[in-house]
């Protein structure tokens, strides 16, 4: 079961697909799209591939006022180096139905922009984002990717660290946190690969699936934080437990593996 907290009424609501086995989704770029158009983009994609562990189809259409601008192109550019799945097209508020081909399950919107209250589906707001004390660098998802381009998936993980409802201040010291724990973490699945394979315990499959049901990612980043240093699981454990939820969380972990001297 998928929960979101409901902008409309301020609570949490169970996601009911209007067609069984798809989930469609509306990710709404604001016209001022920057940091916080890319953080729409990513939200919808930690929707689609939730929905896929769940055995669900997942369909996302990119929302925007008027004919599609350069900065939103900009943007969708940028979701790819992050790993977003590609949109299935770009759509004006009064076509996303048809492109989708039925009712939107999901609107994913930032604060001060909106479906309308007669559309169907859940409406997830999703926090602003900017870069603090980032020395000579602007505000647009170009600007955030410009120095860390040898690993974007760091910068997926340091979005993913806050809460998707709340303000994401990206401060240096929060990329740099997020590039050292990208690294940290692809050594040691490698590592943990030259061990024999382990079930998933099921508290730690039991605690991923509770914290993807709500979108609740910085949980899921947080069981790994702990797994990593929790001598009592397996090594093939944790292996197959960070594969698992990389399956969501989009970060490439598996990279390292047999490239360790």
């Amino acid at each position: 079961m998928l929960r979101l907290l409901d902008a409309r009424t301020g609570s949490y609501a169970e996601v009911r697909p209007a067609r069984p086995g798809l989930l469609r989704l509306c990710a709404h770029v604001p016209g001022t799209s920057g940091i916080t158009g890319l953080r729409v983009l990513l939200v919808a994609d930690l929707l689609a591939r939730v929905a896929e562990l769940g055995n669900l189809q997942a369909l996302t259409v990119l929302v925007t006022d008027g004919e599609f601008p350069r900065h939103v192109s900009a943007v969708e550019q940028a979701a790819s180096a992050l790993g977003v799945h590609p949109t299935a097209g770009p759509a004006s508020p009064g076509d996303a139905q048809a492109l989708l081909g039925g009712p939107v399950d999901v609107h994913v919107v930032s604060y001060g922009t909106g479906a309308d209250d007669g559309q169907s589906g859940v409406v997830t707001c999703v926090g602003d984002a900017h870069m603090r004390g980032t020395a000579g660098h602007g505000d647009s998802a170009a600007d955030l990717l410009a120095g860390n381009e040898h690993d974007p998936l760091a910068v997926r993980l340091a979005l993913m660290s806050f809460p998707s409802h709340e303000p994401a201040d990206l401060a240096d010291s929060v990329l740099a946190g997020a590039r050292e724990t990208a690294r940290d973490w692809r050594r040691r699945v490698a590592q943990w690969a030259e061990w024999p394979s382990r079930p998933i315990p099921a508290h730690l499959a039991e605690a991923a699936r509770a914290a993807f049901g709500d979108l609740d990612i910085p949980s899921a980043i947080a069981l790994l934080h702990a797994l990593a240093y929790d001598d009592s699981v397996p090594a093939g454990a944790k292996f197959e437990t960070f594969l698992y939820v990389d399956r969501v969380l989009g970060l490439d972990l598996p990279r390292e593996i047999g490239k360790l001297d």
